[in-house]
């Protein structure tokens, strides 16, 4: 997919881009007693926008695990990796509900 490119890099964005997909929640709920803060809904479909292209990074360097046929790192690395998938969206799925359950009353009507 990509020539000469440190696959690597992919595991560290991944980590970052999780990372911030659980930043972006924290910060809009930092920001609730703020009334003018009206970009939540902004950063909660950020937050799933980074968790999203998270996951994808950690599907293209798997594939690139089976281009290169490293079977034993494939085989170490994938269970860990369901379970840190799955806190990852959970986490995230949890910050955006108790965004959406805080500022639901502020939405139009």
């Amino acid at each position: 997919m990509f020539d000469s490119f440190d696959y690597t890099w992919l595991n560290v964005g991944s980590l970052a881009l999780g990372l911030v997909s659980w930043i972006l929640p924290v910060v809009s709920l930092m920001r609730y007693e703020k009334r003018g803060h009206r970009n939540w809904i902004s950063l909660s479909i950020l937050s799933m926008i980074t968790c999203t292209i998270s996951l994808w990074f950690q599907i293209v360097y798997n594939h690139h695990l089976v281009e290169i046929e490293d079977w034993s790192a494939l085989m170490d690395t994938t269970g860990s990796l369901v379970k840190v998938s799955a806190v990852l969206i959970i986490v995230t799925i949890l910050f955006n509900i108790i965004n959406l359950s805080l500022y639901k009353e502020r939405l139009p009507k």
